[in-house]
């Protein structure tokens, strides 16, 4: 685990094919009003493994990244790691606040799909194939293939293809993508639901339920950004909700 800064804790749950290198350029900018702890999710960098997985380990190692951070802290995710943050929330995990930037949701029964990318992902990985499942995830996730394509040439994506072994973790987290609205009901802290203005509006009407079910939830677009917002951008709306500064509301 690394951490940055000074002031309250603050820890960072990072999303699909990601690790604690992952927000390196947000981490500075909230450093100021928070230390900013990041940490490797399990099978992730120095992260260990066991096998098979569940998404009850994942909390757990959330809620021991907290109690070595001071016993309580306050929380951001993004993408599937707000899943992850929103579940451990949930299970009583000691957040003081949270704050989740697009958890992946679908309105209505959710996504028949998500079942049929999950075994694919599942067999290509089997198959020895880290590229294809990668590929078939972000093609999944809506990225154009062509635009996949030419990633395979980033200097990042060796990185990437290094992690495709936790995809399926990140799929369990996420199911088919419905509303889990007991768990969400649960929830006892507030909570921001984030959802960037460039994204699309199914999305967006998703995450307005998320904020609705959860008791002290509340909503917020952050303009003109899309899933992967700019850390300039998304930065001081999570200070100042996370500080308590600022409160956006539906």
């Amino acid at each position: 685990m690394d951490d940055e800064g000074s002031g309250p804790p603050l820890v960072l749950v990072t999303g699909a094919l990601c690790d604690r290198r992952s927000p390196a350029g947000l981490v500075p900018l909230l450093a100021g009003s928070a230390t900013v702890h990041t940490y490797d999710r399990r099978g992730r960098g120095s992260s260990g493994d066991t096998a098979p997985y569940a998404v009850e380990r994942e909390i757990d190692d959330l809620a021991a990244v907290i109690g070595s951070t001071g016993g309580t802290a306050l929380v951001y995710g993004h993408s599937s790691g707000a899943r992850l943050a929103l579940a451990a929330a949930a299970a009583g995990v000691p957040i003081d606040r949270l704050a989740v930037y697009e958890p992946p949701f679908r309105s209505g029964t959710g996504d028949a799909d998500a079942a049929v990318l999950r075994r694919r992902v599942e067999h290509l990985l089997e198959e020895g194939d880290r590229r294809g499942a990668v590929t078939a995830h972000l093609v999944g996730s809506g990225i154009p293939e062509p635009v996949v394509q030419q990633m395979h040439g980033a200097p990042w994506w060796p990185a990437v293809e290094a992690l495709a072994h936790t995809l399926p973790y990140d799929q369990a987290l996420c199911g088919d993508l419905s509303l889990p609205t007991d768990q969400l009901a649960s929830i006892s802290i507030p909570t921001l639901v984030l959802g960037g203005g460039a994204s699309g509006a199914d999305w967006r009407a998703a995450l307005r339920e998320v904020a609705a079910t959860v008791p002290d939830g509340r909503y917020a677009e952050v303009p003109g950004q899309g899933h992967v917002p700019a850390h300039e951008v998304l930065a001081p709306v999570l200070a100042g909700f996370l500080t308590g500064n600022q409160a956006p509301t539906r």
